[in-house]
């Protein structure tokens, strides 16, 4: 099975890169916004493990972003963080980790690359995407 290609905004990826400098050398994290395999909004989110290696989305940001991202008809379709120290690709910690089996997640390294992916069940598939305006 093929996996299907998302869009993401490039503004949305200048804001995931954009928060992964500024709280660097912490993991930053955040909420992906839009609907189905486009990829709108990056809202950045608080990491509450402020750690190197590890990201926890604050629950209050998360609700947060969730209610307006409804209010406006939009979802959360997944999360962002940053590997300041590591590939663009999943941890262990982060496939343990995951627990929304539908969500994307996109990391991005201290390059600046950023891959997509989704984790369910211990697996890891990276989907592909292309950047729009």
């Amino acid at each position: 099975m093929t996996a299907p290609q998302f869009s993401i905004r490039r503004k949305a990826l200048d804001i995931v890169r954009a928060h992964a400098q500024a709280e660097a050398p912490a993991e930053c994290c955040g909420l992906l916004i839009g609907r189905g395999t486009a990829i709108d909004e990056a809202v950045p989110a608080r990491n509450l493990a402020d750690s190197p290696t590890r990201f926890l989305v604050d629950p209050q940001d998360h609700i947060s972003v969730l209610r307006a991202a409804r209010g406006r008809g939009f979802d959360v379709v997944g999360f962002f963080h940053s590997h300041p120290h590591s590939a663009a690709w999943p941890s262990p910690t982060d496939v343990a980790e995951s627990a929304y089996p539908d969500a994307v997640h996109l990391i991005v390294d201290s390059e600046g690359q950023a891959r997509l992916f989704r984790i369910d069940g211990g697996s890891v598939i990276e989907l592909p995407f292309v950047a729009t305006e």
